[in-house]
């Protein structure tokens, strides 16, 4: 679904945060893309940036990013 035909605005902001933060966090932590997503899906960080993506998206960007991976690190999911 392309974003310029959804209609309520809530969540076109929240499918652009989330479109555009995964790749913010795979260059962060020098991952690609498909890799951060598996990373933070299997650890918990896309659950808490679904449930959370309203307050991480008006902060900095690299907060949002030390967020997830925090979350990830405390659901046993260090970077190695």
């Amino acid at each position: 679904m392309a974003l310029d035909i959804i209609k309520d605005d809530a969540r076109r902001n929240k499918i652009g945060f989330i479109t555009f933060i995964i790749p913010e966090f795979a260059r962060a932590y020098k991952m690609d893309k498909q890799a951060a997503y598996r990373y933070l899906k299997a650890n918990g960080g896309l659950d808490f940036l679904f449930k959370n993506w309203w307050a991480l998206h008006t902060d900095n960007p690299l907060y949002a990013v030390r967020d997830m991976y925090d979350v990830c690190c405390r659901n046993g999911g260090p970077l190695r």
